[in-house]
């Protein structure tokens, strides 16, 4: 009799224990083939990723999202032994054209991704303590994520399943450079205009001069500052500086945003633009082929703007 009820309770058990695995919500299948990329974001706001030149050199290498090509800064490139950059062409940045020079056939890792025949191109300046820079063209058409929480990029093959918190908006792509609609608010005009993203400016938001001038920001924001800004090939900017009473990316609104226009010609600075100290209170994955980004406010995003 007991070995009866002992056969029972093992059956009954057996069954409880297959009923309840098969009543399990199903696992979540795995992101095939995404890559993650640990980065620091540094005190300037600017992206840096650990990267292998050639199989020997390690360098900081900043994502910069308005690159769209790899670059070293010449400090560094004259001490790489195996970089060759005996070539030269001209070269267009924030400022203007720029001799440079540039090699070709290089290599380039970057986590667990390996690129062969790489041209690398020689720039005076990048951010504070990086070596160089590279852009998303180097990932293709893959969505690129940006978790600012977790410190770390994912490159997925194809774009994720996106859970409810992210808002998805629009982008328009012109010459590798990608574009984000925004609403400057001041008094009670609300004011569109497209920024390009750009992880490689510190700084929250500049005007271009086009909008500035047909919008009278000037006269409307009073200036808190004026600063002298360089590129890549150490042209100077000089940009004034005021704090816009509000800013809103689709659904989303930012309190007391520092803001900076050009002083000079009109037209010098032919486009607005987003930087890392705006950037960085979202996490957000970036789909190029599809052109839309998702974006998702994250722990950063209550910290004050304003120094």
């Amino acid at each position: 009799m007991k070995k009866k009820m002992f056969l029972f309770l093992l059956l009954f058990s057996t069954a409880r224990l297959l009923y309840s695995q098969e009543n399990l919500p199903a696992p979540e299948p795995p992101d095939i083939g995404a890559d993650t990329i640990p980065f620091t974001l540094t005190s300037h706001n600017n992206l840096s990723v650990t990267a292998i030149l050639n199989g020997k050199d390690t360098l900081q290498l900043m994502f910069h999202t308005a690159a769209s090509s790899v670059t070293i800064i010449k400090e560094v490139a004259e001490k790489l032994a195996g970089l060759n950059l005996n070539e030269e062409d001209t070269a267009k940045s924030w400022g203007g054209e720029q001799a440079a020079k540039y090699g070709s056939g290089n290599s380039l890792q970057i986590g667990n991704l390996r690129w062969e025949g790489i041209t690398v191109w020689e720039n005076e300046k990048s951010g504070p303590m990086i070596d160089g820079k590279f852009g998303p063209n180097l990932f293709g058409d893959k969505a690129i994520e940006l978790n600012f929480d977790a410190g770390i990029m994912v490159i997925h093959p194809a774009l994720p399943e996106m859970d409810e918190g992210y808002e998805k908006l629009g982008l328009t792509l012109e010459n590798d450079f990608v574009f984000i609609e925004g609403a400057s608010r001041i008094g009670e005009k609300v004011l569109k205009n497209r920024y390009l993203i750009h992880s490689g400016y510190g700084g929250a938001l500049l005007f271009d001069d086009e909008f500035v001038r047909s919008n009278g920001i000037g006269d409307q924001l009073p200036i808190t500052k004026e600063q002298a800004l360089q590129d890549s090939y150490g042209n100077v900017l000089k940009v004034k500086k005021a704090v816009l009473p509000e800013f809103s990316l689709g659904k989303t609104t930012l309190s007391h945003v520092p803001v900076g226009f050009f002083e000079g010609a009109i037209g010098q600075q032919k486009m607005s633009v987003m930087g890392g100290a705006l950037l960085k209170r979202f996490n957000m994955v970036i789909d190029r082929k599809n052109s839309c980004i998702y974006l998702k406010a994250n722990s950063k995003f209550g910290l004050s703007l304003t120094p």
